[in-house]
């Protein structure tokens, strides 16, 4: 009779503690991707996400799976599943703008995704459960705006795109399609 395999939940009880040298590890790659150079007499600090980010495509995808394996250590700890969507908003959010040429240059030098990762980790795993139920609270009300908003660029995009339709209707054809149905 052949053995069936166990599924095995790989995440830890949500009572676990990340270890102190784990933290400390989570943190170094925080602060070496986002905080480690300091731009002299300006205070600005940047890391490698922003010099490997000044290469085109690889930088950005490469800094990505760095923070991904931020992202994978929340989930073996548990932490709930708003606070990973928030945390993989992050990430998409470097990756997307800081791909863009100049412009994604500048958005690393400020928007610190992996040291707002490894604070929402924490914020997690140091919280009482009655701090843990308000930070899952502002992480819905978090999700809900992202939803919203995006939910007003996606209706704007299709307006703007009937828009440009018609407009585009009016120059090919002479007319609106729409006064010709009478």
């Amino acid at each position: 009779m052949p053995v069936e395999p166990e599924l095995i939940d790989r995440r830890l009880n949500s009572d676990a503690r990340l270890r102190a040298d784990d933290r400390e590890a989570l943190r170094q790659i925080s602060r070496w991707m986002d905080n480690v150079f300091e731009i002299p007499g300006l205070g600005v600090r940047f890391g490698l996400d922003s010099l490997l980010g000044l290469l085109p495509g690889f930088g950005d995808a490469a800094t990505s799976l760095v923070s991904l394996y931020i992202l994978q250590a929340a989930n073996r700890h548990n932490v709930s599943r708003v606070t990973l969507v928030r945390m993989g908003f992050n990430i998409g959010l470097d990756w997307l703008v800081g791909s863009l040429p100049f412009v994604g240059d500048l958005f690393d030098l400020y928007f610190k995704a992996n040291l707002r990762n490894v604070a929402l980790l924490e914020k997690h795993l140091d919280a009482n459960p009655h701090a843990q139920q308000q930070a899952r609270r502002g992480d819905w009300l978090f999700m809900t705006g992202l939803v919203i908003v995006l939910l007003l660029a996606f209706v704007g995009s299709v307006a703007i795109t009937l828009f440009i339709a018609a407009t585009v209707g009016v120059w090919l054809f002479g007319s609106a399609p729409l006064n010709d149905l009478s």
